[in-house]
């Protein structure tokens, strides 16, 4: 499943996001002004976090988008890719288990809520519809709830 492209259609306004319109279509570095160059620690972890700040973002993967999420990195523009992904399939799974990127979504750190509320308040309505399944596969929201911002 991580092999398929996931991000097709918008459901949140550019306009909002005060994002360019052709946003999907540059890489983090592009969009950050930041390229971080040849990595040199080496690790599988990190060489992927370098590869991926250099993908199309409209070509990233929900696997991609769980990793680069869970290192933190590239927040303001693959939440909202994300959180298209989340509406459709609240539990999509990369390559690990079903769930795994809501759960990369939900450790996000709660500096990001408090000034994307709008964020945290989608992901809220996701989970409030789907409340009894996220119980029973025992995916943790406590983290995610003390960040309300």
């Amino acid at each position: 499943m991580s092999g398929k492209v996931v991000i097709q259609n918008s459901y949140i306004d550019n306009d909002q996001m005060k994002l360019e319109n052709n946003w999907r279509f540059k890489t983090l570095e592009q969009l950050e002004k930041d390229e971080w160059g040849p990595d040199t620690y080496g690790s599988k972890l990190t060489s992927t976090i370098h590869r991926l700040r250099k993908k199309v973002l409209n070509d990233f993967t929900i696997e991609d988008l769980r990793i680069t999420i869970g290192q933190q990195e590239g927040l303001p523009y693959l939440v909202p890719l994300a959180i298209e992904v989340l509406k459709e399939d609240l539990f999509a799974e990369g390559d690990f288990y079903e769930g795994d990127l809501l759960k990369a979504v939900l450790t996000i750190d709660g500096k990001f809520w408090k000034v994307n509320g709008e964020y945290w308040n989608a992901v809220a309505s996701l989970l409030k519809a789907k409340k009894q399944k996220v119980m029973q596969m025992g995916i943790d929201t406590d983290v995610f709830y003390t960040n309300k911002p």
